[in-house]
């Protein structure tokens, strides 16, 4: 039985006619739109085996490349399994690493569609953008940038990353925000490790000195000590080679990390550092630049990069060579010959060693000015309570103690009982939550007052008034029904039907 589609019914059909003599070869070749050496070929082949020339010698054999369908049932185990997270360039070199097994990447797509296991790139309106080309030499543009992420376990951490614009030669370290701290020790190393390079280009965040933070910003103002000249991208497209490397970075180093069950980030930047970037990014991402002069340039004798990459703060000094930081005083111990009051003293903070103080480059010597503390109202309180104590032990008489202080004698052998039983410390006034002013109402009325309002939680203040004199004969103001809201902390319609539903009243 041979099975046809309507194409192959219509060659079958126009050939027989050839052979027939009905139809000429030309026409026929005309008809199914293929050479007249086809055709002849056709012919040939009808007078041997009939119509089963329409069928392809090779239909129903397995292609020569077939993989088993075992092969394929195990990759699809570990694509779902295990490779869930990889893409499939990725992936393709995983398989044939790791699992000593060569797949095409098309053969790879069509097994992963088969299980509806595919990574579908996101869909975003594009707009009209101008492309801009590299820099020719190495050095004199780099870009800059963090991406937070769940790079490794659950919790979010950020990858700081700055990358060369002429041959995306990159150095990253994971940090647990995008922090300040974090950038300048990312451009300590790097310019440790290559030189000072001339444009640094960034977004307009505050770290780099965006709009927000444009006259303190720390990176700034290191950048501009050493000479580099910041630029602030007006788009992230702007600066697409470190956007385009953090989806590079997502896509293959999450997998590896979890693959090599990395969890911790002092291991995930080892891994990072020593494996990742050596390994893949310098062999298949990092580019050769147009031109051999490199742009980076040696760091001057007289520059410590330990002193330019801290946090560095500025105060002015007082005519008494003293400066306060931290909310505290600090004077000034160094010998000096001339006075420097009136100018700005540097501070450079140390992790966790505190601060130093600098002027002029030169380091100075200082300690912390003691100041007297201003007593408290509470001190002041005990203190005079223990004056009139002290008084009455010294006149040998209460009555004449209270007379000249104004103090009643009840006072005195009160505060004298407490001094005896709890010490200084007890004589301080104790303002509680309970704690009944002499003019505030009485408590059956306020929970009376309360209660009436919870019931009608959408009249005011002056309506409950006028309520409770008319029904309850309770003379209350308007003010004192606000002053117990306030209290119980209802003092507004949504409060009071908040506290009305939880059925919660204070006795």
């Amino acid at each position: 039985m041979i099975i046809m589609d309507s194409r192959s019914q219509l060659t079958a059909d126009l050939i027989a006619k050839v052979a027939e003599g009905k139809m000429d070869i030309v026409n026929a070749a005309t008809l199914l739109n293929i050479s007249r050496r086809t055709v002849e070929r056709y012919l040939q082949r009808y007078r041997k085996v009939g119509i089963r020339f329409v069928v392809h010698q090779n239909n129903g054999r397995s292609p020569a490349n077939k993989i088993c369908h075992e092969v394929k049932r195990s990759v699809q185990a570990l694509i779902k399994e295990k490779y869930f997270d990889v893409n499939l360039t990725h992936l393709g070199e995983l398989l044939e690493d790791n699992e000593n097994l060569q797949v095409k990447r098309e053969t790879l797509r069509s097994w992963a569609h088969e299980i509806h296991h595919v990574k579908r790139a996101k869909r975003r309106r594009s707009q009209v953008r101008k492309r801009r080309e590299r820099m020719e030499s190495p050095g004199l543009l780099l870009q800059m940038d963090g991406s937070p992420h769940r790079w490794f376990g659950d919790k979010k951490s950020c990858l700081i990353a700055i990358i060369v614009d002429a041959t995306s030669e990159v150095h990253a370290e994971f940090f647990d925000s995008e922090t300040t701290l974090g950038c300048l020790k990312v451009l300590r190393d790097f310019i440790a490790k290559k030189g000072v390079f001339k444009v640094l280009y960034v977004d307009k965040a505050g770290i780099f000195g965006g709009p927000k933070r444009c006259n303190f910003s720390q990176v700034q103002r290191a950048c501009s000590e050493l000479g580099i000249e910041i630029i602030f991208a007006n788009s992230p497209q702007g600066k697409g080679r470190a956007e385009r490397s953090f989806d590079t970075f997502q896509e293959r180093l999450i997998p590896e990390l979890r693959l090599n069950h990395i969890v911790d980030m002092p291991s995930a930047n080892v891994y990072l550092q020593r494996t990742f970037i050596p390994s893949f990014w310098h062999n298949n991402i990092q580019v050769v630049a147009r031109s051999n002069v490199s742009g980076f340039t040696a760091i001057p004798e007289h520059i410590n990069l330990d002193n330019v990459f801290i946090t560095k703060d500025y105060r002015k000094i007082r005519s008494d060579h003293t400066f306060s930081y931290g909310n505290k005083f600090y004077s000034i111990e160094s010998p000096l010959k001339r006075s420097i009051a009136k100018q700005r003293i540097e501070i450079r903070m140390h992790d966790d060693k505190g601060f130093t103080a600098y002027f002029a480059g030169r380091r100075l010597a200082v300690s912390e000015v003691i100041e007297p503390t201003k007593p408290s109202m509470f001190d002041l309180d005990v203190q005079k309570k223990l004056d009139v104590l002290k008084l009455a032990d010294t006149l040998g008489n209460v009555t004449e103690a209270a007379k000249i202080s104004g103090v009643s004698r009840d006072s005195i052998y009160r505060h004298r009982q407490i001094l005896n039983q709890h010490g200084p410390q007890g004589l301080k006034r104790q303002i509680t939550k309970d704690h009944h002013h002499k003019n505030r109402a009485d408590r059956n009325l306020e929970k009376t007052v309360l209660e009436f309002s919870l019931d009608n939680p959408h009249l005011g203040q002056a309506q409950i008034d006028r309520q409770m004199k008319k029904v309850y004969k309770i003379d209350i103001s308007p003010s004192g029904v606000r002053g117990i809201w306030l209290r119980e902390q209802v003092q507004t319609i949504a409060l009071r039907l908040q506290k009305s539903n939880s059925g919660a009243i204070v006795n």
